[in-house]
């Protein structure tokens, strides 16, 4: 089975080697037929503690490291607000 890869951005780095990613989808609304936005928070493992707030990176299914985290950073590139400050 393969592994499911999901795109979001990194809402907060404060823990070690761990990052909250924001990964939002576009659904239709089975009533009024009109696109909504559906966002969900994850927390993904950073081994190198390289992400940052603003940054846009991509997550991976993996075996379960902790309790609440069962992805990991694949790549990521920097935002402008990050490469800025």
């Amino acid at each position: 089975m393969p592994r499911r890869v999901l795109t979001g951005k990194v809402v907060s780095d404060k823990m070690d080697k761990t990052v909250t990613v924001s990964v939002e989808r576009r659904i239709m609304h089975p009533v009024y037929k009109k696109f909504i936005k559906r966002s969900k928070k994850f927390h993904a493992h950073d081994e190198t503690n390289s992400c940052k707030v603003g940054d846009e990176v991509s997550i991976i299914e993996c075996a379960p490291v902790s309790k609440s985290k069962k992805w990991a950073v694949v790549s990521g590139r920097q935002s402008a607000e990050s490469v800025g400050a």
